[in-house]
């Protein structure tokens, strides 16, 4: 059996094959035009990376894991710095975690639309406030009334920083949680309050992990909140809250702007030390969060 084709039936399906090409072509080029977007998106986290790493690696040595910084860099080392961070951003967790969880609950289990509305606004502001003004705010409550710059100051200005991270994050993460879990453990008589602290948290733990792994990567790399309160120090100081305590970015930001190619030096290994510290709370929590997952 002979197909006849006429002229229209013909035109169209030239058409029809030409809108076909330039949806493909299109297509192939919005793909591409993405893949380009996605690679510029990353090339400055690999250059960051790389940059630090090369800077940072020629500058370790055992005097800066284990010295305390001396005048000029001879023979010092970053061991107040990186002993300071580690407990100013360890004290400002275990402030904010807690806050920022309980803040993300309630807000997402527990408030009325209203008060969830102002609270989630609140949080968003606080999130884009410039964390020089926290710093300024704590240095007024928590250092000119005790007249003595401390620790326990800049550990605070940093909880400040990490509650809304956390408690947006907490709340964005339970809101993913399937509502058929609640109505399965409510059906059971199992209390709200059970309910919420036994099903919907254990449930999006792996999420709220992630944010509080985003809250301390943040904390740990912030330097105008500490030069209003923690200021620095030279001298190691291990428990003693209530005075001037060195960090990582104070020791970097100090010893940078020196004239010194030793101290430039040390600068470059304790920012190479601080991008290890963020990476490895990066690892850690995502090996937990996999084996969870796994589990």
């Amino acid at each position: 059996m002979t197909t006849i084709t006429t002229p229209v039936a013909a035109s169209r399906l030239h058409q029809r094959s030409a809108g076909d090409r330039r949806r493909q072509v299109l297509d192939r080029f919005m793909r591409a035009l993405a893949a380009l977007a996605a690679v510029l998106a990353v090339v400055p986290l690999v250059a960051i990376i790389f940059f630090v790493a090369v800077k940072g690696v020629a500058a370790l040595n055992l005097d800066l894991l284990t010295k305390a910084p001396r005048a000029l860099g001879i023979g010092g080392g970053a061991l107040s710095a990186i002993l300071g961070s580690i407990q100013m951003v360890g004290l400002a967790t275990l402030f904010a975690v807690p806050i920022g969880i309980m803040a993300g609950v309630y807000v997402n289990e527990f408030s009325g639309r209203r008060s969830a509305r102002v609270i989630r606004f609140g949080a968003d502001v606080l999130v884009g406030v410039p964390s020089i003004l926290v710093g300024i705010f704590v240095f007024t409550f928590l250092v000119l009334p005790f007249k003595q710059y401390n620790a326990f100051a800049g550990a605070v200005a940093l909880a400040v920083i990490m509650v809304p991270v956390i408690m947006r994050t907490t709340e964005e993460i339970l809101r993913l949680v399937p509502g058929t879990l609640r109505e399965a453990s409510l059906a059971l008589g199992v209390p709200v309050w059970r309910t919420v602290t036994s099903v919907v948290v254990p449930t999006g733990i792996a999420g709220i992990l992630t944010g509080v792994m985003l809250a301390v990567a943040r904390a740990a790399g912030e330097t105008a909140p500490l030069l209003f309160t923690a200021l620095g120090s030279r001298l190691v100081n291990v428990g003693n809250f209530s005075e001037p305590m060195d960090a990582l970015p104070l020791f970097i930001y100090n010893n940078a702007r020196q004239p010194y190619d030793k101290l430039n030096e040390q600068a470059w290994g304790a920012a190479f030390l601080l991008l290890l510290f963020v990476l490895t709370i990066n690892v850690l929590v995502r090996f937990r969060t996999w084996g969870r997952r796994a589990g």
